[in-house]
């Protein structure tokens, strides 16, 4: 089936192909689960209910939680699923009175985040803020081309596309304390953990499938004079605690399996875990700066791939937990145009400023990832 018989569907970036799933709340005030088809949600806790899909109760949860635990068999089948129920126009009768316009309700964070990673996967990204920041030094340090460099974020702090960011305050310099007077973006692309693993049990770049469900974008703003200052010995902190924005709805892996392209060969060669089969995700994102687009960064030149990066944060041990959410680093190509924060669009002139918003899109031929949309708001505490 090529498209849905749901209205406005076909052509929309959110047609049968895609069905992403998040977490709506209608006007009756109660949380549920659902896909998204053209303008509507398809409630995913009514359809259980009626005995229309079958997840083990999963979906009639209050987010997406247990549903992601279920594993690949399970999400194969309600996909399914529910490309029956909302392709073939027989069900239309008993499905159609399911569907919530967008227009009527807010969305929540479709899952609990359990831990959150962010890497630093673009080589022009680092080659960029190399050169900005170590001028007449090698723009790459030594170990970048060996293991996919990462830092533990704040699982807290990630909020759902649409939340209002306040900027930031900390510690400028010594002795400076003070809102981000260098607030930033960063145009990124996340995965959601669905199944887990056990600890001490590294897990393989070839078992991706088996335990990501599924791709957000995602906005790690960053306040630049924050992250200088605190930056060395241990890498980034409270430059990028404040807040983590993401997409509100997760598209499956299923949605993408014709995004796959191959990724940037490896020089020198990579250690036997993480020599991986070179698949990489082409998406084309767009960043927008109150209304303005900026800069088109291409994902499919990301030297280090998601599932090297799976394997490279478990190699020593470290489980996964259902909710994990693992992001690639700043998007970025290998021209001008094709930066994904403005650290590298403005050479560290320019950045946001009260009221500002952006939103970043990104497209899969015709699926369209759920946009993150965020404007900042002033700071709240701007002194000691």
């Amino acid at each position: 089936m090529n498209s849905s018989w749901v209205p406005g569907a076909a052509g929309s970036g959110y047609d049968i192909n895609h069905l992403p799933y998040g977490v709506v709340v209608p006007e009756d005030g109660r949380p549920r689960c659902a896909v998204r088809i053209g303008e509507r949600a398809l409630d995913l806790d009514a359809c259980e209910a009626a005995g229309l899909v079958l997840a083990a109760d999963s979906l009639r949860w209050e987010n997406l939680d247990r549903f992601l635990a279920l594993g690949p068999a399970h999400w194969s089948a309600v996909r399914a699923r529910l490309i029956e129920l909302l392709g073939d126009e027989a069900h239309r009768g008993v499905v159609e009175g399911l569907l919530i316009p967008l227009s009527s309700v807010t969305q929540r964070l479709a899952w609990t985040v359990a831990d959150y990673v962010d890497f630093y996967s673009s080589e022009h990204h680092a080659t960029n803020v190399g050169q900005i920041f170590r001028p007449g030094q090698p723009a790459l340090l030594p170990n970048w081309k060996h293991l996919p460099i990462g830092y533990h974020g704040r699982a807290g702090t990630v909020v759902v596309s649409d939340t209002t960011v306040v900027r930031p305050c900390g510690q400028r310099g010594a002795g400076d304390f003070g809102p981000s007077r260098r607030l930033d973006i960063e145009a990124e692309v996340g995965f959601v953990v669905g199944v887990g693993s056990s600890p001490g049990s590294p897990v393989a770049w070839s078992a991706f499938a088996d335990h990501v469900f599924g791709v957000v974008l995602v906005n790690d703003w960053s306040a630049r004079d924050i992250q200088a200052w605190e930056y060395q010995p241990l890498g980034p902190f409270l430059g990028k605690s404040f807040a983590t924005s993401v997409g509100a709805w997760i598209t499956p892996l299923a949605a993408l399996e014709s995004a796959w392209t191959s990724a940037p060969v490896q020089d020198p060669p990579v250690l036997a875990y993480l020599a991986d089969d070179r698949r990489g995700l082409d998406l084309a994102l767009e960043v927008s700066w109150n209304g303005e687009m900026v800069t088109r960064p291409p994902f499919a030149s990301m030297y280090w791939t998601p599932a090297q990066q799976l394997a490279h944060m478990t190699v020593n041990g470290a489980c996964l937990r259902t909710g994990d959410l693992f992001a690639s680093g700043t998007v970025s190509g290998p021209s001008p145009d094709q930066v994904g924060s403005l650290l590298e669009l403005h050479r560290g002139e320019r950045y946001l400023e009260d009221g500002d918003t952006i939103v970043i899109r990104a497209r899969a031929g015709d699926v369209e990832l759920s946009p993150v949309v965020g404007t900042i708001a002033p700071a709240r505490f701007a002194s000691q």
